[in-house]
């Protein structure tokens, strides 16, 4: 029996073998080339660099997705999406090469020795980091540090020096931008990425929320890059019946698997979620089984296309490929993936320009699916596959255009700088005089001696400011957005999205949405 089964087994073998041949002929021609190289090329020689210059070079030839990362970048993958990093807890931009503390973190490190948004760090541990050009990346390799460790911070405040010393602690790092309530009955979370934290965030909030009334539900994925696969799971078993199919994968050597709800009473309300061009990822997945089971209506524009899944392969060096291994599909069997050449990863970077270009970002009209990409969902409604989901309500690019002075006063940190002076220079009595952010947002407004100090700070920054600058809209938006900037720094709970969601025509149309339950139920009983 043996000996019959064994010339089977054998020839069944036989391309898993000439693979393996194949292989090992490939890597030891490249490990030769970097061995000669080393050992004969005629100058000096960063071997380490070569061999990366190598992968990178191999992968470009693969799909846009499969990539290379440095150890140090894997590093700040892993801090971004892991829920949280060891530090100072200061968030901060880059002016004029002095590094801006925008604001810190609420019971952190750097809060609770009393530095303060507006404070541009000078020195750490007595090295100058001012006016020197060093990268944001070696200016953080000086801030982060194990929890425990201590570092002196030296800012210049009002023309005064003032020494810190900072023991570093865990920074908590939040993928729920905001959270509030629109209304007496619907809520507002916006999403930013989809990290190990992230659903239990949103259980956290939406637990606050049907506390304050909460029946029907915004969730915002607009720029949501992606993140975690499986946490886009656990988020649709917030609203999906127990054991819905959310997701599957397979590749041609990868087998199916599927990944299903694990809720038993999941939230039942109404709900509306929001995408642009830049949701990708894990926010298709969760937008997709939303979508396919009837679940919410989908409101915004086509999103990014990004339906590859990439696994993990650690090197020696720490370093990292991610490599794709398959595809994944929506519960009806769309493949979320939008079309790519391999190797030209030039033209499929500029996909979204392209999409511009061609009117869809402000006309539905625009984008044109074949009948082969039509698919249904579970309730019998058409959805399209072959590239992003596409929206239930389209809301086109708000197509508003702001003076190319207000585009300075943004870009050259004008604004901001002004906001964070005012700030700090107010905080105290705005504190006394607005005990909560619905009083601030009642009653605060910036009046024209804001407005013409902002102005003589702009002048000073070498912008020009005349009657005929600014369009009414553009003093509005200025108006709103100084507002906004002073209540993020005020209040907690995404009070800046709370102020510039009322001027946001995405979020308008969800909520005029998700309040008419005839034209909400209209649209995910109709096209069958």
């Amino acid at each position: 029996m043996i000996k019959r089964i064994l010339p089977i087994l054998i020839l069944a073998m036989l391309p898993v073998f000439r693979m393996m041949a194949d292989v090992r002929t490939a890597v030891s021609d490249l490990q030769y080339t970097l061995l000669m190289a080393d050992y004969r090329y005629f100058d000096t020689l960063n071997v380490d660099h070569l061999a990366e210059t190598a992968i990178r070079s191999m992968l470009k030839e693969l799909d846009p997705h499969t990539t290379y990362l440095t150890a140090d970048e894997v590093k700040a993958m892993n801090e971004d999406l892991g829920g949280n990093f060891e530090g100072i807890g200061v968030r901060y931009q880059m002016e004029r090469d002095t590094l801006l503390v925008i604001s810190t973190v609420i019971g952190g490190p750097s809060e609770k020795v009393g530095i303060q948004a507006g404070d541009r760090i000078i020195l750490v541990n007595d090295t100058t980091i001012a006016g020197v050009k060093m990268t944001t990346k070696d200016i953080q390799k000086r801030l982060r540090g194990a929890k425990g460790t201590k570092v002196k911070v030296s800012v210049m405040r009002d023309n005064e020096m003032i020494d810190f010393h900072i023991t570093r602690d865990k920074i908590p790092v939040y993928s729920i931008d905001a959270s509030y309530m629109v209304d007496k009955s619907v809520g507002y979370i916006k999403i930013s990425r989809f990290a190990t934290t992230t659903a239990d965030e949103l259980i956290k909030a939406m637990d606050e929320l049907k506390a304050q009334g909460m029946t029907d539900l915004i969730i915002d994925l607009q720029g949501n890059g992606g993140g975690y696969l499986q946490i886009a799971v656990d988020m649709a078993s917030e609203f999906l019946d127990h054991n819905n199919l959310v997701v599957y994968t397979e590749g041609l050597k990868d087998p199916r698997k599927n990944s299903f709800a694990k809720k038993h009473r999941p939230f039942g309300g109404r709900l509306v979620v929001l995408i642009d061009e830049e949701s990708a990822s894990a926010s298709e997945i969760f937008t997709g089984a939303m979508q396919d089971w009837d679940r919410a209506v989908v409101v915004g524009r086509r999103s990014f296309g990004k339906g590859l899944v990439q696994m993990p392969v650690e090197l020696p060096s720490g370093a990292m490929i991610r490599l794709t291994i398959a595809q994944y599909y929506t519960p009806c069997g769309r493949c979320i993936q939008k079309p790519y050449v391999k190797g030209e990863k030039d033209d499929y970077a500029k996909d979204i320009r392209q999409r511009y270009d061609r009117g869809e970002f402000f006309s539905a009209d625009s984008i044109h699916f074949a009948d082969s990409l039509i698919y249904h969902t579970n309730g019998g409604r058409k959805v399209y596959g072959g590239g992003g989901i596409m929206p239930d309500v389209f809301v086109p690019l708000d197509t508003t255009k702001i003076s190319k002075t207000h585009r300075s006063l943004i870009a050259r940190g004008t604004l901001n700088r002004f906001v964070l002076d005012y700030f700090r220079n107010n905080q105290k009595s705005l504190h006394r005089k607005y005990k909560d952010f619905e009083s601030f947002n009642r009653s605060f407004t910036v009046s024209d001696h804001i407005m013409n100090d902002l102005f003589d700070a702009a002048r000073k920054d070498s912008i020009t400011i005349s009657d005929t600058t600014f369009t009414a809209s553009d003093i509005d938006l200025i108006k709103l957005q100084f507002k906004a900037y002073i209540a993020n720094d005020m209040y907690e709970n995404g009070s800046y999205s709370r102020i510039m969601n009322t001027r946001q025509n995405t979020f308008k149309a969800a909520l005029d949405l998700i309040l008419d339950e005839k034209r909400y139920s209209e649209i995910l009983n109709n096209n069958r």
